[in-house]
């Protein structure tokens, strides 16, 4: 199992990464490279593979207007799952209160550390993050690694595709479709190196912040996990509700991703093969080229949990009792600076400080008292935050008829090939022009997932 299963590899590395972090501090930290250059590697190939699935669903489903439907469907889920995160959050930071009776002087708390975390730098308004979405070149927006950016410049490809027909055009979606084997595959090829990541990343986390925060801040952390866990429940039952798919096996069909996901920290190391296996699951392409991109941006659903209920932990530890009202306006204004947090340094901080200002209750300093526990939420915020977007890629799929839940079901139930779990221990074999061979595994090119195969309508 060692050999063969990239769980089993993840899942050892993790737990040396705890012990070494443990015993040797110094060591951990100085490993931490290993995973931030993993999670580099993997963002090289992200813009290019957004690109290419989107332009590639757009034009194979032959309808422009349905990619529309699908971005609007996925927007008002977005909002709305937000939104219940946020009242979930602020529901139980009231019940439990994590920050009751901590008596903390705002006074004694360094802002200049908090500066430090963002850079100094600010959430972008609501007009700014719009203009911002939009590309300047196209050049940049693959540089930068914008995704929003990299969807609209795929959403005006394929139309213009969709537009010349396949008669004026012949060879460029071709291209595309081999374009993105090739990348799949060096996915495939990087994620040999994801038991080294976690190992870095979690040496790094245990021997830079030890485990004392974990006593310190144990009630905080208690409620924030179990909060998450609690919006998971719902997840699962509107899932269960809206495709009569269960979450707990998306979960153990997803366990290496999860798993890798949680050990670094880092959603986006994952989102490649996660969009490989919604579309082995039975997903559309055009579905998941839009939904799961766009959700990094506009679903955080684990940060909204954590921003809501660390509003109400510093607000309570320098004793400040705020009213509904008061919890009314911070759930108004987190709505709007979590849309804007993905890409900026220290955006939780920065949400946090700007509900802070907007209240005028709620000394700025006190964002200070986070400081010490926010990487240990990073597991919670990625988990949920992932989870929340591939439950919305099933939800708009069915809503718009881009699921095909029979394929579904037998993935799910392990009846049916799924993507592929090879790629990080074997080399990956050729496919045909076409298929998912997210990492050139013949079980994902024996089952390709066009827009041809049966939806559910």
């Amino acid at each position: 199992m060692l050999r063969t299963s990239l769980f089993t590899q993840v899942l050892v590395a993790l737990l040396i990464g705890v012990l070494v972090g443990r015993l040797w501090p110094e060591f951990g930290s100085a490993v931490q490279p290993l995973g931030d250059g993993f999670v580099r590697l993997i963002k090289a190939m992200i813009a290019p593979l957004v690109f290419c699935v989107v332009v590639a669903g757009i034009t194979k489903a032959g309808d422009l207007k349905a990619f529309g439907r699908i971005g609007l469907k996925a927007l008002i889920w977005f909002e709305v799952a937000t939104t219940i995160a946020l009242v979930v959050g602020l529901l139980a930071g009231n019940v439990f209160g994590p920050g009751t009776g901590m008596n903390v002087d705002p006074a004694s708390l360094d802002q200049s550390a908090v500066d430090e975390k963002t850079g100094g730098g600010q959430l972008p308004s609501t007009s700014q993050f719009v203009l911002e979405s939009l590309p300047d070149s196209a050049v940049g927006a693959f540089a930068e690694n914008s995704l929003l950016q990299v969807l609209v410049l795929s959403c005006l490809v394929g139309a213009a595709l969709l537009h010349l027909g396949q008669a004026k055009v012949p060879q460029i979606l071709p291209f595309i479709e081999q374009a993105q084997e090739v990348v799949f595959t060096i996915v495939g090829y990087i994620m040999r190196l994801a038991p080294l990541a976690v190992f870095g990343a979690t040496a790094h986390l245990v021997g830079e912040y030890g485990l004392g925060a974990m006593t310190t801040y144990a009630k905080l952390i208690a409620v924030c996990y179990g909060v998450a866990l609690a919006f998971l429940v719902l997840l699962a039952l509107a899932l269960k509700a809206v495709t009569g798919l269960s979450l707990w096996k998306f979960v153990r069909y997803t366990r290496e991703e999860l798993l890798l996901a949680l050990g670094t920290g880092s959603s986006e190391t994952v989102m490649p093969r996660m969009m490989q296996k919604l579309r082995a699951a039975g997903c559309r392409d055009d579905a998941v080229g839009l939904v799961l991109p766009t959700g990094y941006s506009f679903n955080l659903d684990g940060a909204s949990i954590y921003l809501s209920i660390g509003t109400l932990f510093i607000a309570q530890a320098v004793g400040v009792d705020l009213s509904i009202g008061q919890q009314i306006t911070v759930v108004l204004i987190l709505m709007l600076t979590s849309k804007g947090m993905a890409g900026v340094p220290g955006s939780a901080f920065l949400a946090l400080s700007a509900t802070a200002s907007a209240l005028g209750v709620i000394p700025a300093a006190a964002v200070a008292l986070l400081l010490g526990v926010d990487r240990i939420m990073d597991s919670m915020r990625v988990v949920t935050n992932l989870l929340g977007n591939c439950v919305a890629v099933f939800a708009v799929s069915r809503w718009e008829g881009a699921l095909d839940r029979v394929t579904a079901k037998k993935v799910l139930d392990g009846e049916a090939p799924a993507a592929p779990e090879a790629a990080t221990t074997t080399p990956p074999a050729p496919a045909a022009s076409g298929t998912p061979a997210a990492s050139g595994d013949p079980a994902a090119a024996a089952k390709p997932v066009t827009a041809d195969a049966p939806v559910d309508k």
